[in-house]
């Protein structure tokens, strides 16, 4: 079984050119680059210089102890938060030929989406970041008193919601068979479908997830991975904070956040030696 997934593991490795060869052909062109973003919350440095590039068809994860700034620099991407400094510069353009996240045409899409302008840094123009890209965080942003029906309503418009329930995003994650159940009484996994269904609204060509299998049961986290796997598979971007060894073997790309730092990790398979490299300092417990 171990042989197995590792055997996987090797196999998503190697994937690179073959994903963006797959993208390209689909004509998907997404690349992201990010370059020195820094962020201090008084006198302590959360992130310093973090520098990192992503092309089509990458899952990338991003690892590290409790409080080293993933959740911050996500939230960053994303624009819900301000850096210090740094760029966030996206090229290309999400599923150009009108494509969902799972291969299919989106029917009653334009052909192409309006995305930011080349050599627009995202940083200093934080609006333009819902065209490209939906972002997950760790609390699921859900009206509690509402059904899930009526919280994709208020992202979606009808038609364009049934569509989506009755062949694509949404109907990949399952959100089909709890439609009338009000968010209060979902499961954790069913509140983290609904927010990545809510995230996908605009069919984004990278998709930004903090922590997205936590507390979660097995059934909940496969169907989850099954939908980020097909997601990049179509060439879209995947960049998620994890603790989960299993949401590893989904990922080609690792980084380890330390001290401030992002350095790249190539992931093995030892969770234990993993664990050790988060500890930022000795005694420090995970």
């Amino acid at each position: 079984m171990r042989r197995g997934l590792m055997a996987g593991k090797r196999e998503r490795q190697r994937f690179g050119c073959g994903e963006a060869a797959r993208a390209r052909r689909m004509g998907v062109f997404m690349e992201i680059e990010v370059t020195g973003i820094k962020k201090a919350y008084a006198r302590k440095k959360v992130l310093m210089d973090i520098t990192f590039s992503l092309g089509a068809g990458s899952c990338a994860a991003i690892l590290g102890s409790n409080g080293s700034g993933k959740s911050t620099l996500l939230s960053i991407l994303a624009g819900v938060r301000r850096a210090d400094g740094g760029s966030f510069y996206v090229q290309g353009r999400p599923n150009e030929t009108g494509r969902q996240a799972d291969g299919r045409p989106a029917r009653g899409q334009e052909e192409t989406r309006p995305v930011p302008p080349r050599g627009t840094d995202l940083l200093r123009h934080p609006g333009q970041i819902p065209k490209v890209l939906g972002y997950v965080p760790q609390g699921d942003p859900l009206m509690e008193e509402l059904t899930a029906w009526d919280n994709l309503r208020m992202w979606y418009d009808r038609e364009t919601l049934k569509r989506e329930l009755s062949e694509g995003a949404l109907k990949l994650l399952g959100i089909d068979g709890f439609l009338k159940t009000p968010v209060r009484r979902m499961s954790g996994g069913m509140k983290k479908r609904l927010s990545i269904g809510c995230a996908v609204v605009s069919h984004p060509g990278i998709l930004v997830l903090d922590e997205p299998s936590a507390a979660l049961d097995p059934v909940c986290k496969e169907n989850i991975r099954e939908f980020l796997d097909g997601y990049r598979k179509e060439g879209g971007i995947v960049l998620m904070a994890t603790h989960d060894a299993q949401d590893l073997e989904l990922c080609n790309v690792c980084y380890v956040l330390k001290e401030g730092r992002l350095h790249p990790w190539r992931y093995d398979g030892d969770f234990h030696r993993l664990a050790e490299e988060l500890c930022e300092k000795r005694g420090h417990s995970l």
